[in-house]
């Protein structure tokens, strides 16, 4: 039987992710977190994380607040205990005289993880782990992806007709979907630290990839995978404010300055098979501590994706309409021939957007990268 205690954990733990949320599109590449202070049953103060570089939830929490003494912090991520750009906050909570911490999961980065709730049990403080830990990783799935694994959580979105068509044989694909679908993917973009395209979607659409939100958003970085330097100079997203970055493995000097003096970022990655390798790719994209990639791509880098289980989610907005069987398909999957070499998928959610049905998917484990 649950506790009136173990309930009070959930509520005001609930009301800390609340908060968190606030910050879910201008935290990367911090986490999203949120911190409730409760004395005698009653919230005392609340804050969230904002931005990187301000405050953590913690600190806001306490300076809007005369006395915490006596009060327990619900936090949905474990207290830092290091200087970062911030000072810790095990510290700032131990020097308010909190008596207890409720924190919804350690710090999912192994160097760091538990020094902090070591910290304030030191102090005398009482804690508890682990309330609504579930949808505190959920909150942060790619930040905790980042820090156990080194890469970002890597998102695909798809837009299909309802027979399995991106475009029409000519390539037209303007629009398949709805404004409200469309609308539903700049919030997707929002959300993610890059945006993720080939070079064959950049040369066809010569798009701007930027999040066009109406709320406060930090705009994702740019990311092209051009292995042969195929970029024109004149790509408008090179001259769009914030990175538009291109990962290739070719040596080419001169295509390299001309492309870097447009205003592009040039990298030069490892090749595999004539091509950027997908895991350099990842590599790259974590040290530049992205959290979620958000990929724009047709079949190729969709289907190279998915084979070597890059892809941890799909997000598929099917369209009430039929393009025919010479339209494009979503995945260019050659080594598929026989029912046995097919991809299985995990529906996690089902909704209609507009017109439209929106559908997301995980690749299910069992085929090795």
């Amino acid at each position: 039987m649950i506790t009136a205690a173990a309930r009070e954990d959930v509520f005001f733990m609930a009301r800390a992710l609340q908060l968190a949320r606030n910050g879910f599109y201008t935290t990367a590449p911090n986490p999203r977190v949120g911190c409730v202070l409760v004395k005698n049953g009653c919230i005392i103060a609340e804050g969230w994380h904002q931005r990187a570089g301000g405050p953590h939830a913690e600190v806001v929490a306490l300076a809007a607040v005369a006395n915490a003494q006596g009060a327990t912090a619900y936090v949905t991520l474990e207290p830092c205990s290091h200087y970062g750009k911030t000072p810790p906050c095990c510290d700032a909570l131990i020097a308010a005289g909190i008596h207890r911490v409720v924190a919804a999961l350690p710090d999912p980065n192994p160097r760091v993880s538990g020094r902090g709730l070591a910290k304030l049990a030191a102090a005398g403080i009482s804690l508890t782990v682990g309330v609504l830990e579930a949808d505190a990783r959920a909150l942060n799935q790619g930040f905790i992806k980042r820090m156990t694994e080194q890469r970002p959580l890597v998102r695909s979105k798809l837009a299909m007709s309802l027979d399995g068509r991106t475009a029409c044989a000519c390539g037209d694909s303007q629009w398949i979907t709805s404004p409200q679908a469309r609308a539903d993917v700049q919030r997707l973009r929002a959300q993610s630290s890059a945006i993720l395209t080939g070079i064959g979607t950049l040369l066809a659409d010569d798009p701007a990839l930027t999040a066009r939100v109406d709320f406060p958003a930090v705009q994702p970085i740019r990311v092209i995978l051009d292995s042969r330097l195929q970029t024109p100079p004149t790509a408008q997203m090179a001259k769009l404010p914030g990175r538009s970055v291109i990962l290739t493995c070719c040596d080419d000097g001169n295509r390299h300055r001309q492309l870097t003096q447009a205003g592009f970022e040039v990298h030069r990655l490892a090749a595999h098979n004539g091509r950027v390798a997908l895991q350099a790719v990842m590599a790259f994209l974590a040290e530049q501590q992205i959290n979620e990639v958000l990929v724009e791509a047709g079949a190729v880098l969709n289907g190279a994706l998915l084979v070597e289980n890059w892809i941890d989610e799909l997000v598929v907005y099917m369209a009430p309409c039929v393009l025919g069987d010479e339209g494009r398909g979503l995945f260019h999957l050659p080594g598929v021939k026989t029912m046995a070499d097919k991809v299985l998928l995990g529906l996690k959610d089902v909704r209609q957007v507009g017109g439209d049905l929106r559908l997301t998917f995980a690749p299910e484990t069992g085929h090795d990268r």
